[in-house]
């Protein structure tokens, strides 16, 4: 797995969320839309449920999140939306993937290509070192509160598909087979347990350390990527 805390990057994307809330509702009613095109209905449509929850966790308007549904099942005009993803090498030679929401592909790859290279990377293939994984992470005060000894917790987490478990000062982060993922999720929701992330990402197969001067170029190109409203989300192997 990666070296980087998922907890620090979970705690500098909301920090990214309160600064910039605009942004951030466009880009998670992207992600509704393309996710309601397999149905409108959270209860039958798990990515549809997935996606909606992280709107509730950056406190988006119902309203805003009824209409990004409604765009997605055809019940409301709009162009349509697609999802892109594009690899490649940023500062420091880290690698990249980068997934995009936008209703223009001409639009966005100009955009992604131009980020890259205005901070001396280049778009190409790295999807090599990188596998897809489920990431849930639950704090440890979400734990305590169902009143859950830790190892008990652990062991109904293993027999209901948990490849790993890893736990960290705040809490416990799950890793599944993206198979798995669903089937975990509503494992911790029919016992009422709330999580601070749940995600099926890019980790990389083999992380790469980087210098402190490194990290900070490494920083504004990120900044970057969470300014861009076709950016949906990004994995990297550098290790922050």
């Amino acid at each position: 797995m990666s070296g980087h805390s998922k907890w620090a990057t979970t705690k500098r994307q909301k920090a990214v969320v309160d600064a910039k809330k605009g942004a951030i509702f466009t880009k998670i009613a992207k992600l509704i839309t393309i996710a309601a095109r397999k149905g409108g209905d959270p209860e039958v449509n798990f990515s549809l449920r997935i996606a909606i929850d992280k709107a509730k966790a950056i406190n988006m308007p119902k309203d805003n999140i009824d209409r990004a549904v409604k765009r997605g099942t055809g019940e409301s005009g709009g162009a349509q939306i697609e999802e892109f993803t594009y690899e490649g090498l940023g500062p420091a030679k880290a690698q990249f993937i980068v997934k995009c929401l936008s209703d223009s592909k001409n639009r966005t790859a100009a955009e992604i290509r131009h980020l890259f290279s205005k901070h001396g990377g280049s778009l190409g293939a790295v999807m090599w070192n990188f596998t897809q994984c489920g990431i849930i992470m639950i704090d440890n005060e979400k734990i305590k509160n169902k009143k859950l000894t830790e190892e008990n917790f652990e062991l109904e987490l293993i027999d209901a598909g948990a490849e790993d478990i890893k736990k960290e000062d705040e809490g416990l982060i799950i890793y599944t087979a993206p198979l798995d993922f669903q089937k975990i999720k509503q494992f911790l929701e029919a016992k009422n347990i709330k999580t601070a992330s749940a995600e099926v990402e890019y980790v990389a197969k083999e992380p790469a350390s980087l210098s402190d001067e490194e990290k900070i170029q490494l920083e504004k190109f990120i900044e970057e990527l969470d300014n861009n409203e076709d950016v949906s989300d990004y994995y990297t192997n550098a290790n922050l």
